[in-house]
C-alpha cells in the first residue's frame, strides 16, 4: 500500500468538481502510470454521467441487497451471503481498457449495520488493493470518503469556482483539517475552476486561509458544450485548454 497514490477531489456542489475529476481521469489515463481506479463517492453519481458510464450497480445497491437478505434469511443463508460479498463488489466494478470505475452510490438507505459495513469495507479493500492510483470524486467533506473507500488519502484537491459559497466550503474543509477532525494528507491544495476574471483576489483568499494554490482552470466553451450534449469529458481534444490546465494543477500537487 505504501506505493499507492490516492487522490481525493472535494468541493461544494456546482463548482465543477466532477468536471475537474473527469478531466483528471483523462490526464491520468493518458500518462499510463499503472492501473487506475476512478471512484464516484458522491451519492449524486455525477461522475457516472460525466464519464458517460452506463453501469447501474453501485456499492450502495450491493449493501441494500445484503441487508434485505439479512432481514429475511437465517444464519446459514447469511453465512453463504458473506462468502458472496467479494463477488458482488467485483461485479460493481466496471473494468475498462484505460481505467476502471466504481460507483459508491447511496449507503444509508436502510440504516446502519456494522457487520455488513465491515464485510463491504474488507471487500472494497481487496478490490482497490490491486490498483496503483485511486482517484476519488467525493462530497464536500472527507469523512464519507474515509469511511467508505480508502483510509489513506495522500493528495487532496479542493475545487472551487469564484463564488463565495464555494470558497467558504474550501475554508471550512481547511478548518476541519487544522482542528484534526479529518485525516491529514501529504499534499493539499486548491484549484480555482471556470476562471474568467482577475485571479488576484482568488490568490489572496487562498493565502489568507493558508491553502496552496495548485492552479486555475479557465472557463471553456467546449467543456460546456460536451456537458450539454451528454458527451464524456474523457473524450475532450488533447489540446483543450481546460484539460491542459487540469494537467498542470495535478503536476503542482505532485510537487508537495
Amino acid at each position: 500500500m505504501s506505493n499507492k497514490h490516492v487522490v481525493a477531489v472535494c468541493g461544494k456542489g456546482g463548482v465543477g468538481k466532477t468536471a475537474y475529476t473527469s478531466m483528471l481521469t483523462r490526464v491520468l489515463a493518458d500518462r499510463n502510470d499503472g492501473r487506475l481506479l476512478v471512484v464516484d463517492a458522491d451519492p449524486a453519481l455525477g461522475l457516472n454521467f460525466a464519464l458517460a458510464k452506463k453501469n447501474e450497480k453501485t456499492i450502495g445497491s450491493v449493501r441494500e441487497a445484503i441487508l434485505k437478505a439479512a432481514e429475511q434469511g437465517n444464519k446459514n443463508e447469511m453465512k453463504a451471503l458473506a462468502n458472496k460479498v467479494d463477488y458482488l463488489v467485483a461485479q460493481a466494478l466496471d473494468e475498462g481498457d484505460r481505467y476502471s470505475f466504481l460507483a459508491m452510490g447511496r449507503m444509508n438507505a436502510i440504516g446502519c449495520f456494522c457487520s455488513v459495513n465491515d464485510l463491504l469495507k474488507e471487500a472494497l479493500s481487496q478490490v482497490t488493493g490491486v490498483f496503483d492510483t485511486i482517484l476519488v470524486d467525493g462530497e464536500a467533506g472527507l469523512e464519507q470518503i474515509n469511511r467508505q473507500v480508502v483510509e489513506n488519502i495522500d493528495t487532496l484537491i479542493l475545487v472551487t469556482d469564484s463564488s463565495r459559497r464555494g470558497m467558504m466550503t474550501v475554508k471550512q474543509i481547511k478548518g476541519l483539517m487544522d482542528d484534526g477532525l479529518v485525516p491529514q494528507c501529504r499534499s493539499v491544495g486548491v484549484v480555482f475552476n471556470c476562471t474568467q476574471t482577475d485571479v488576484a483576489p482568488l490568490e489572496k483568499f487562498a493565502k489568507d486561509i493558508g491553502v496552496h494554490v495548485l492552479g486555475f482552470v479557465p472557463y471553456d466553451k467546449t467543456v460546456e458544450q460536451f456537458d450539454l450534449e451528454g458527451r464524456s469529458l474523457f473524450d475532450l481534444p488533447s489540446e483543450n485548454p481546460a484539460l491542459l490546465a487540469v494537467a498542470r494543477t495535478y503536476d503542482e500537487a505532485l510537487k508537495a
